[in-house]
């Protein structure tokens, strides 16, 4: 849910239900490399609400905009990392070397 002026859009506060601060501090920190952010931060209003609020304020773009382009690439960077340890795993099962017989009581 968008909470903001209809004459200003470049300030918005996007309220997102059943999110914690995993996706808030994820999507704060994307916002904040694009240069179009000119203020990005969040809060829970309650820890017992399952509930986060991000407040946006752009260089003057749809706040709208700049946070499902920052969804995007965030999904992005979450699909890269996942294909990296897939492929990490598989490598690891595929590469597994023999076990090796180690006898500790051996002079």
């Amino acid at each position: 849910m968008e909470h903001g002026s209809l004459e200003d859009t470049s300030a918005s506060t996007f309220s997102i239900m059943e999110e914690d601060h995993t996706l808030a501090n994820s999507v704060r920190f994307v916002l904040n490399q694009d240069p179009r952010v000119a203020f990005c931060g969040y809060s829970i209003p309650h820890p017992a609400e399952n509930k986060v609020n991000i407040r946006l304020q752009t260089t003057g773009d749809p706040a709208k905009d700049v946070l499902k382009d920052a969804l995007q690439d965030l999904m992005v960077m979450c699909q890269h990392i996942r294909g990296t340890f897939d492929t990490s795993v598989a490598d690891f099962r595929g590469n597994k070397p023999e076990a090796m017989d180690i006898d500790l009581n051996k002079k």
